[in-house]
């Protein structure tokens, strides 16, 4: 009686370690028959990586062409922010941008930044504006962004030099507008780059503003 319990434990041991020898091999195998080849996942990899496209724009920019982006304040709260080929130029975190306009100016070859500033255009001396606008040349790209307010000190001579860098909109800017453009002096036709929103209490976002303006996108680089 002994020995025939002592056959049955020791054939349950042997079926135990079978069919724990049959599982490990069929999960061994399984695995091997899904693991891709070191080639193959790493090229899946490479394909799945974000690429980032300078000043974070939607798509990258051809040959000869450069990435900008370009952001309006929000309100009197959040100041703007003009990107060009991946260089912030103004922004609140660099603290280089002020309530009215703020403008920078890069060279429409190169690429290079050559000047920016802002001009308060509630309280301010517009002539200061009126002299920089006039020293901008053909080899220049003007990048401009509102903030708070740009037309309270906005003059018809003022209005008229924004006209001449490609704006269809400067001679409509008014008591905090928001705006963003990006022009070239004596341009043929308006520029493509430019958006508009007009202060309205019935529209407005924000309480006594309307909303914040974002403008991106690949402008050609001039060639001389």
């Amino acid at each position: 009686m002994r020995m025939s319990v002592l056959l049955r434990l020791l054939a349950l041991i042997f079926m135990l370690i079978t069919s724990w020898a049959l599982v490990h091999s069929y999960i061994s195998f399984s695995w091997k028959t899904i693991r891709m080849p070191r080639w193959l996942a790493g090229s899946v990899s490479k394909k799945s990586r974000v690429v980032r496209n300078k000043c974070d724009i939607g798509k990258p920019c051809p040959n000869n062409f450069f990435a900008f982006k370009i952001l309006s304040g929000a309100a009197n709260v959040v100041g703007p922010s003009v990107c060009f080929e991946d260089h912030m130029i103004m922004s609140p975190v660099k603290d280089n941008v002020g309530r009215g306009l703020n403008i920078a100016l890069v060279n429409g070859s190169t690429g290079t930044v050559l000047r920016h500033g802002f001009f308060d255009m509630y309280s301010g001396d517009p002539t200061l504006l009126v002299t920089f606008l006039k020293e901008i040349t053909k080899e220049m790209l003007v990048l401009v962004a509102s903030y708070d307010d740009p037309g309270t000190k906005m003059t018809d001579e003022l209005r008229g030099l924004f006209s001449n860098l490609g704006s269809s909109y400067a001679k409509q800017l008014g008591f905090r507008d928001s705006w963003v453009f990006l022009g070239a002096k004596d341009i043929r036709s308006n520029s493509p780059f430019e958006q508009f929103i007009k202060n309205n209490p019935n529209t407005n976002k924000y309480e006594g503003w309307p909303e914040m303006l974002q403008l991106e996108g690949c402008v050609p680089r001039k060639l001389f």
